[in-house]
């Protein structure tokens, strides 16, 4: 199956290139190569230096597109409506990737209006070349749809003796979550109340997050650890949005999913609430 690119604008409107007309990719670099920044850091008679952490840059993509028309008239219309799509202007854009079985979205934006070369192996009658150059911020691929799950409650700890503290019950769960991808991938979790005290660690690194507050019936308690887009709110009935950052422990972190198998957990001190859990595998190359 012949590659095709799907990139979707910040105003909903979309173009598809593909092996078919009017707009036939002809080629996309930066699948697979995206720089790295390697950190280093050296002491006083050190010999060499010491490795502290690589970065990855942005990714950068070149595509080459052959617009063909029956007619110059419909040629101009396909043009205009390749760079209407592909507007620097509006911000991030949705890039969706296809190659046989492999589907892979990413984030991009245009870094220019997309060219349109001259000369005659560039420009004929009912034909013109494209050519699209994208960056995108984040570098990593990432599977379409998210893993969903869903943890079960269960109730623990239920003591009738009374020496004190007195602790009646705590609820909860623990499964195994795998992270296919090739990096660390950041999660979502809603708890859907009523539900005290909710905290939610990854076993496998100790790391964990308790939110100090009791979330009510009918409302939702959303924590999310994407980098740059930290969140931790309260949903009402209404769909009123209220930022819970305050109610965290100070002992917490914002951690992602390590590569491969992560034993995660939930726990409360009171309620019933459901709990879900989502996150995308990301990859370095396609």
């Amino acid at each position: 199956m012949a590659e095709k690119i799907i990139f979707i604008n910040a105003r909903g409107q979309s173009i598809e290139l593909s092996n078919r007309r009017p707009f036939l990719l002809e080629s996309v670099e930066g699948k697979g190569d995206v720089g790295a920044d390697i950190q280093m850091q050296t002491a006083p008679f050190q010999d060499g230096s010491t490795f502290v952490d690589s970065l990855l840059q942005p990714r950068a993509l070149s595509l080459k597109v052959a617009i063909l028309a029956d007619d110059n008239d419909t040629l101009l219309v396909q043009r205009q409506h390749l760079a209407t799509v592909l507007n620097p202007k509006l911000g991030l854009g949705m890039l969706i990737y296809e190659n046989g079985n492999t589907i892979k979205e990413i984030q991009a934006i245009p870094e220019s209006v997309p060219i349109f070369p001259t000369g005659r192996e560039n420009k004929l009658f009912r034909l013109q070349r494209a050519m699209v150059n994208l960056l995108c911020p984040s570098p990593f691929w990432e599977d379409i749809n998210r893993e969903n799950y869903k943890l079960e409650d269960f109730v623990g700890n239920f003591r009738f003796s009374f020496r004190f503290p007195v602790r009646f019950s705590t609820r909860g769960d623990s499964r195994i979550l795998v992270n296919k991808g090739d990096v660390p991938t950041p999660i979502r979790v809603e708890f859907r109340g009523p539900v005290t005290n909710p905290k939610i660690t990854n076993l496998t690194t100790g790391e964990f997050i308790r939110v100090n507050r009791a979330i009510p019936e009918g409302y939702k308690l959303i924590l999310d650890t994407s980098f740059g887009n930290k969140r931790v709110e309260i949903i009402g009935p209404d769909d009123i949005v209220q930022n819970a950052f305050h109610y965290i422990d100070l002992a917490s972190t914002f951690f992602s999913l390590d590569v491969g198998e992560n034993r995660f957990s939930f726990i409360t001190d009171g309620g019933n609430p459901e709990v879900y859990v989502e996150y995308k595998h990301r990859y370095l190359s396609v």
